[in-house]
């Protein structure tokens, strides 16, 4: 690079050098943004490097969320890949179709811009640049897939695994099942030259037995992991066209101190739940234990702690199909909601035939005087909402599941173990509730956890009108603080027959409180 114009230096750092390809890509892809390329950066692009000239045949990236995983895997590699060699075959993998067509939009982008063509002689072929597949002329291509997509007579010199699983769907042992075998029997198989063809997966961690943890046990990977903090001291040394580079990390140091410091995933960690932290953060996905959820998480209230008020009562019921000794129960959770904090109040739980549920459901109404009333959709709860409507019974709300159980309550830990949900210190039922939730999904029943993460999915999606309902609730209650007496001046000793005789007076002669005007909605 000796005697090179600036400008002459950079190109040849854009063609030779990925991590400055990428910086190139960001600022393509985001004009309005300001990139600071942390070193986790150039060693990943160092390693995907390798795998271009074929001295690394399997790699796994572990990295935190928003750490522009993306950019340089599934954008900015395959462009530079195929800028080097346009008849390369590369395959891209993500959980999501429309997610994997996005990511091949924006390589495509990259591969038709101006800057590039000045830099490769690649091109695209006219006619032949759909999202999904668009090909060079030299006959190589980017074809974007799907977790599950279908790749009959299609095959690749480099794969890309870009996420393969939803955060969501890891706690799932179906979908992790599911994608596990698809790389099994389907992806792996698309390799053109399985001597030396090259497999990347670059992900979150999310579960033992997710992707990565599936991989490890059928061929030797070389693993690259970069938890958001340290767990221990850490030096990476790279080759690059500039010469070696040497990055240390100590114990506790934040990844990317300058985008996600240390408070922030503190923060995070707060948020999400220590299990999730662990997998999607930290790289180190625990296992669960046979529990989501910890009792220690709840927090414990005692009866004269409960609020005066709650803003509203909400009855979550999980009903069985058949009231046959050895079906499931009927389970109802009874709830407090004040603000973000959610006391549970009672909880019904008893093998019944349809009749007696029906009643069941009227009773544990009229009983905690609840103003909603979930039933989920489906088998009994379908009948039961029906005729609990035609009856002119208010408050029944239907309920639409989606996922399996294990997702339904993994996806609201982060709620219980942040101290939003509060058990009673004593009552009949909390053993066995707690038994129930801390064993879940590995006891022998899930009534209770069930109508448990029913009820907290359901707080946590805003209902139709709650905004109109919330003022609503706020303006009562400012009507009735605005209708108290206003506190009587003492003149007397307190407790003296004088002072209780002027309080008396001034109550029977106070004038009522003036009621402030409350505007109809829209002025």
């Amino acid at each position: 690079m000796k005697n090179q114009t600036p400008a002459q230096y950079y190109v040849s750092l854009l063609q030779h050098d990925l991590a400055t390809f990428a910086g190139r890509c960001f600022l393509d892809l985001n004009p309005q943004t300001c990139l600071a390329i942390n070193w986790h950066l150039e060693v990943i692009a160092a390693k995907l490097t390798a795998v271009q000239e074929g001295r690394i045949r399997r790699l796994i990236i572990n990295l935190p969320p928003r750490h522009l995983k993306s950019l340089l895997a599934s954008i900015a590699f395959p462009a530079w890949y195929l800028g080097h060699d346009p008849s390369a075959q590369i395959l891209c993998v993500s959980y999501a179709q429309d997610l994997a067509d996005k990511l091949a939009r924006d390589c495509r982008g990259i591969m038709m811009s101006p800057w590039y063509q000045r830099i490769f002689p690649t091109r695209l072929a006219p006619h032949r640049q759909a999202v999904q597949e668009f090909i060079t002329t030299r006959q190589g291509y980017r074809l974007a897939t799907s977790t599950g997509g279908v790749l009959t007579g299609r095959g690749a010199d480099i794969i890309l695994i870009d996420d393969p699983l939803k955060p969501e769907e890891a706690v799932s042992d179906a979908q992790r099942q599911f994608a596990n075998e698809w790389y099994d029997h389907t992806l792996y198989s698309r390799q053109n030259d399985k001597q030396h063809g090259a497999i990347v997966v670059i992900m979150q961690r999310l579960h033992e037995d997710d992707l990565v943890g599936h991989v490890l046990g059928q061929e030797p990977w070389e693993i690259l992991s970069f938890p958001a903090i340290a767990e221990e001291d850490e030096e990476h040394r790279i080759e690059t066209i500039l010469g070696p580079r040497r990055f240390t990390r100590r114990l506790g140091e934040a990844l990317h101190p300058d985008r996600e410091p240390l408070e922030v995933l503190d923060h995070i960690r707060r948020t999400i739940g220590e299990y999730n932290f662990a997998g999607q953060y930290q790289q180190s996905p625990a296992p669960l234990g046979g529990g989501l959820v910890k009792a220690e998480w709840f927090k414990r209230y005692r009866e004269n702690e409960l609020p005066e008020r709650f803003d509203r009562i909400v009855q979550s019921w999980d009903t069985a199909n058949k009231a046959t000794e050895l079906s499931d129960f009927s389970v109802c959770t009874t709830w407090g909601v004040k603000d973000k904090n959610l006391f549970l109040l009672g909880v019904f739980r008893r093998r019944l035939e349809y009749p007696a549920l029906k009643r069941a459901v009227r009773e544990q109404q009229s009983l905690f005087g609840a103003s909603e009333v979930l039933i989920e959709d489906k088998a009994s709860g379908t009948q039961l909402i029906q005729e609990l409507i035609h009856d002119g019974c208010y408050g029944v709300t239907r309920y639409q599941p989606t996922g399996d159980k294990t997702m339904r309550l993994h996806a609201q830990t982060a709620m219980i173990e942040n101290g939003f949900v509060h058990i009673p210190e004593t009552a009949t039922w909390l053993a066995e509730y707690l038994h129930e939730m801390t064993v879940f999904p590995k006891g022998k029943h899930d009534d209770q956890a069930d109508s448990t993460a029913q009820f907290l999915d359901w707080f946590k999606t805003p209902m139709p009108g709650w905004a109109f309902y919330e003022l609503t609730r706020q303006r009562v209650q400012e009507l009735e603080q605005c209708r108290k007496p206003p506190p009587v001046k003492t003149v007397w000793a307190r407790g003296s027959m004088e002072w209780a005789a002027e309080q008396e007076k001034a109550l029977s002669t106070a004038a009522p409180h003036p009621v402030p005007h409350i505007p109809p909605d829209g002025e």
